[in-house]
């Protein structure tokens, strides 16, 4: 379970420096991260780490991600938003 500190200090993490990225990040974490196993909040944790660039890149579609975990992730965020 991620304490008080960790939490917030993930929900600063999500504030990206891509507008994309925040729209699909800042809501995300507020509601569905919270439901997630703890292995998929630690991956969401990981993934924040990852540069911009490449996370841009695998929210638009433009590359796979390599690691089956992260990719994992991203199409999990990415089933919420279209619903």
């Amino acid at each position: 379970m991620f304490s008080t500190l960790r939490y917030n200090r993930l929900k600063w993490a999500c504030r990206r420096g891509m507008l994309e990225l925040d729209v699909l990040f800042m809501p995300f974490v507020e509601e569905p991260f919270k439901k997630l196993s703890e292995a998929q909040q630690i991956t969401f944790e990981r993934l924040l780490t990852c540069d911009d660039p490449d996370l841009y890149a695998w929210f638009m579609g433009h590359q796979s991600c390599d690691d089956p975990e992260l990719a994992a992730m991203v199409k999990h965020i990415l089933d919420r938003v279209k619903v």
